[in-house]
């Protein structure tokens, strides 16, 4: 039985695997059970880690530093690819003051980490794991152990201890201040669902299907491509019924309109109106029934997983005149757009086309239309991108004031390159889609390995720390917790007169705090903060990356 003694308590590769595995399998299993609701997830692997390196289980440094560190860079790669694609978009029109706000919990927790660092004379590597733990955010603390390291030459413990202690009232204290402005401002949570509805953005924008009849004037004997040119509106003319012979035809760009045709449009109701104006009159007529007009014209989805399609525009692939159909809107991540000739299509994009039988099946040929095809991995594209991400992350800048020069290092570089592949990837027909399911799993196996490495690897002093004066972290976590999300969160209701369930989505968003997200949802049955969370969660995971190695760089 030595081999299992050996597999326990030896020095070799085995050992070493065998105990980062099954310190994995218990935290993930720990990570379902919920108190009240609410679960640790994930991070439950980093406090089994602890406990095997308290209880005297010694694996390879050399191991623990590899599976640290990729499994921190595979983490935050992943994260990009996720944020990347609405990293931009969400700095713009209503997403910018949200961010905003945002930004303004990001600098308030770090300049309450720096004057808690002043006052209590904690090193600053500590308070930076303990503002890690405060906002849940695991890739900051990573950064700042590896810019430590690459300053000093050696790690310091105390980072990952400090982001231990302050971890749990990190998910606490953020539902602590959502349930407190609840009762501050006497919030009403049906009146909020019905204010959210009333002003629906999301709605605004979405591509949605109606019929018209031609009745002005000004319009009469023009073609489709003449009217297009009269206003600036995003707009399709996907069918056209015609008044003087009642066949319908599928909308060409010389299509000529007439007194009383009727049209199948998709637009927005942001457009709605104006094109309203232009053309003529709304009528009672849906979708089944110009289909039952024509048994000969068919509607369908079309996914693209042609990568020769990736990163051209609908006007550059010529689908009508090349195919003889329609394309009426691009369904993107749940969202449809209107399929404006200039719209950029990705892989994974879905297409609803118009047309014949015999032309959706050549058009889904050209297009893939493959599932199968988009479950598999683009490897050469996630490989290089992190090559790419390690190089950025390497190459050293001297900045004035600071006599070494700074690295984005292993977390920071990879994660700006995946936002960067995966927003402008396309243009140079680069793909980096992966599917979410297989986005989550590389992304909890990487946040997994890097854990338990951090835990065993501090485990062996936790308790002695904590009993030496630690448990005062706790406290400077709370504080640094909820301050920011408290204020900010007064201020948003006050001045920006935010809805509440935008306003705690944008919360839980700023301090990346999933098990807090989900508490708000469940506050209602709407997607109000999840939506906020996701607008603001790219933005924030970048500050606090960048903001933790600041933090090293400029008070260590």
């Amino acid at each position: 039985m030595n081999f299992i003694n050996e597999l326990f308590f030896g020095t070799g590769i085995a050992h070493s695997v065998f105990i980062i595995v099954i310190i994995i399998a218990i935290g993930v299993y720990l990570g379902k059970i919920k108190i009240f609701g609410i679960s640790l997830g994930v991070t439950w692997v980093l406090f089994i880690g602890i406990l095997f390196g308290h209880l005297g289980f010694i694996v390879d440094e050399h191991i623990i530093s590899f599976v640290k560190e990729f499994g921190l860079i595979l983490f935050v790669y992943f994260i990009g690819l996720q944020v990347g694609p609405n990293f931009f978009s969400s700095l713009k029109k209503s997403g910018l003051k949200l961010n905003l706000l945002a930004l303004l919990i990001v600098v308030l927790g770090v300049l309450i980490t720096y004057t808690l660092h002043r006052i209590t004379k904690v090193p600053m590597s500590t308070m930076a794991g303990i503002l890690s733990g405060a906002v849940t955010n695991t890739p900051s603390m990573g950064v700042a152990q590896q810019t430590f390291l690459e300053m000093t030459g050696y790690a310091d413990p105390s980072i990952a201890l400090g982001y231990a202690v302050a971890y749990p009232l990190g998910i606490l204290g953020v539902i602590l201040v959502i349930i407190l402005l609840r009762y501050i401002f006497k919030i009403d949570i049906n009146k909020e669902k019905e204010d959210i509805e009333q002003s629906d953005n999301k709605k605004e924008t979405q591509a949605q299907v109606f019929s018209l009849q031609i009745t002005n004037p000004n319009v009469f004997e023009k073609s489709i491509y003449e009217v297009k040119k009269l206003i600036n509106k995003d707009f399709v003319i996907s069918r056209v019924l015609h008044s003087d012979t009642n066949n319908i035809e599928i909308a060409q760009p010389k299509t000529i309109l007439n007194k009383d045709d009727k049209v199948l449009l998709v637009t927005n109701l942001q457009n709605y109106n104006e094109i309203v104006q232009l053309l003529g009159k709304p009528i009672e007529m849906d979708k089944d029934q110009w289909d039952k007009l024509d048994h000969k014209l068919f509607s369908e989805q079309i996914i693209i997983s042609n990568s020769k399609v990736n990163g051209k525009t609908i006007g550059q692939l010529k689908l009508r005149s090349n195919f003889g159909i329609n394309v009426t809107r691009v369904n993107r991540a749940g969202f449809d757009l209107v399929a404006n000739p200039n719209l950029t299509l990705q892989i994974g994009d879905r297409l609803t086309v118009v047309g014949s039988e015999s032309a959706i099946y050549n058009v889904e040929k050209f297009l893939g239309n493959s599932l199968k095809k988009l479950n598999e991995p683009n490897l050469f594209a996630i490989f290089i991108g992190i090559a790419l991400g390690v190089l950025l992350g390497s190459i050293p800048f001297k900045l004035p004031g600071i006599p070494e020069p700074i690295k984005l290092g292993l977390a920071g570089g990879p994660l700006i390159v995946a936002i960067l592949l995966s927003n402008f990837g396309t243009r140079y027909h680069f793909i980096t889609y992966t599917t979410v399911s297989a986005n989550l799993m590389v992304r909890e196996i990487g946040i997994a390995m890097f854990l338990a490495a951090v835990g065993v690897s501090v485990g062996t002093d936790f308790v002695q720390t904590i009993v030496d004066g630690g448990y005062i972290w706790v406290a400077y976590g709370a504080i640094i917790t909820i301050l920011p999300v408290l204020i900010v969160g007064i201020i948003g209701r006050l001045f920006f007169k935010l809805n509440y369930l935008t306003l705690i989505g944008l919360i839980t968003g700023s301090v990346t705090n999933p098990p807090a997200l989900a508490f708000a949802s469940s506050l209602s049955d709407n997607d109000a903060p999840i939506v906020s969370y996701s607008t603001v969660y790219p933005l924030t995971m970048f500050l606090r990356v960048i903001t933790a190695q600041i933090l090293i760089l400029f008070f260590v």
